[in-house]
């Protein structure tokens, strides 16, 4: 039955056959070998169905539908349909590990709910394009959309895709038996300009190409208008030999004033170079190209790029989060930008001169992927990373180790905790941050003799922190908790 219909499908035209949302891999053997017996060179796209528990109807594992389908000559293996993008996403990454072909995802917009009488698919483009990316950077390297889905699901993810693009693609031809079959091939993306040199775009960018050991502090801009204090702290960083004060875009989804605004006061005013963080929660592609120009036309060179905290983690939950892209499609983004390109490869006249930085998070629950992003970014133009707050010495050194042959300048994160509840806080509620039960202890038995012992001793556990990983990073970010400057001064001083 299925020779039947594809010796049809292939004498009216058909390129390839995609064999899809079956759950019985007996079926799908017998679908792949009717796809060969009709057309030998005709490429098969071969997708299953699963469930919830990530096993189809017949009780198959993603691992053995990737084996089972690549064994019988499909040409790229995957899955479609299913309950929705996360099912999808949680079975491609079990395939990817044991995968011999290339992997292709196709969920639906979600499941339907009956609405007034209607089957609505709840999904948003939006939501669909989030997912399009984790699908990609799990490993599939077709992805689209089945039920539910429409040109606004297919055009939001594709919008979200394309900045994580590799800069330069390998032209590449598919020849098949059939000469009126070839397929063109690929165009190379344009390259533009060469980027101005690292030690030419800012001090900043100087010292981490002569590799300089290289300090900032981490200053939060304020909630009102008035930055008077803020103004006033940044002065007694510079005085102090500070090389750099760090600017955070609205850290905890918090709503404060506006990073590139303070970073642009902070170098008019204080004459300091400082290094703007800057996410994708809050702007679209169009709105975030526009602030970077912007940034660069008033002289600001250095960029700490960042995905962003959600929401809902802040005081407005009922806030609507963007993330067009994520923070490996910003690198790209203004990679691209230093190279005198716009997202879509088109000309902007003279190149952005941004010294590019990255987070990373050395303490990652998976190790393996925080690896993985931290190459992906390294791929799209990253220059410098910023570790998360570092608490256990020894978990940076294992991640510098298992990143050596990616090594670009790592700055580590250093924070002088305040008190045991500034502790527990990070340790319990801030993503990303890793603080050791024997740190919160220490903070503990230095609380109960005044609030000046417990300030005192996250200062000599930051120094302590600073001591240690000196000799494996080529700098610290040492952060002023609740604006305390003083803090952050003697870590850096009394380290030195």
């Amino acid at each position: 039955m299925f020779a039947e219909q594809m010796t049809a499908l292939r004498e009216g035209g058909a390129d390839c056959f995609i064999l899809e949302t079956m759950s019985d891999l007996a079926e799908m053997e017998q679908a792949i070998r009717a796809a060969r017996d009709v057309d030998a060179s005709a490429p098969v796209i071969s997708q299953m169905t699963i469930g919830p528990d990530g096993l189809t109807a017949f009780g198959a594992t993603a691992e053995d539908i990737a084996r089972a389908l690549a064994e019988w000559g499909a040409d790229i293996v995957g899955l479609n349909c299913s309950v929705g993008p996360q099912t999808v996403l949680e079975g491609i990454e079990k395939m990817a590990p044991v995968a011999s072909k290339k992997l292709s995802a196709q969920p639906n917009a979600g499941m339907p709910r009956d609405v007034s009488g209607r089957m609505m698919y709840m999904a948003s483009p939006e939501y669909l394009a989030s997912y399009a990316r984790h699908l990609l950077h799990a490993g599939a390297k077709v992805i689209g959309g089945c039920c539910g889905t429409t040109p606004e699901h297919i055009r939001a993810m594709v919008a979200g895709l394309k900045p994580l693009l590799p800069k330069h693609r390998v032209s590449a031809t598919v020849t098949r038996t059939t000469p009126s079959a070839a397929m063109p091939a690929v165009a190379a993306e344009p390259v533009g300009v060469a980027a101005v040199g690292l030690g030419e775009r800012s001090a900043w960018g100087a010292r981490l190409a002569r590799k300089e050991f290289v300090t900032s502090v981490e200053i939060v801009p304020p909630r009102g208008v008035d930055a008077s204090r803020m103004l006033d702290s940044v002065r007694a960083l510079k005085a102090a030999g500070v090389h750099a004060v760090n600017v955070p875009d609205g850290p905890r989804a918090q709503s404060r004033m506006g990073a590139l605004m303070t970073s642009l006061l902070i170098e008019q005013q204080v004459g300091i170079e400082t290094i703007t963080h800057y996410c994708c929660r809050d702007r679209n592609l169009l709105g975030m190209l526009s602030d970077l120009l912007g940034a660069s036309a008033m002289g600001l060179r250095n960029l700490l790029l960042i995905t962003g905290d959600p929401p809902k983690m802040g005081p407005y939950p009922d806030a609507t989060a963007v993330f067009d892209i994520d923070s490996i499609g910003l690198t790209n983004l203004v990679s691209r930008l230093n190279h005198g390109l716009d997202p879509g490869g088109h000309p902007i006249g003279d190149p952005t001169r941004f010294v590019i930085g990255v987070g990373v998070n050395p303490a990652a629950i998976d190790a393996d992927t925080e690896r993985k992003r931290f190459a992906w970014k390294l791929e799209a133009g990253a220059e410098f990373a910023v570790t998360q707050p570092v608490f256990d010495a020894a978990q940076l050194e294992k991640f510098l180790a298992s990143v050596q042959p990616l090594r670009i300048p790592i700055v580590a994160g250093i924070w002088p905790l305040v008190s045991a509840r500034n502790a527990e806080f990070l340790a319990n509620e801030v993503p990303g941050v890793v603080v050791p039960e024997a740190i919160v202890a220490r903070m503990r038995r230095a609380n109960e003799r005044s609030k000046e012992h417990a300030a005192a001793e996250g200062v000599a556990i930051a120094r302590e922190m600073f001591a240690r990983v000196r000799g494996a990073v080529q700098g610290v970010q040492v952060s002023a908790p609740f604006g305390r400057a003083d803090l952050a001064i003697h870590v850096v001083r009394d380290a030195e």
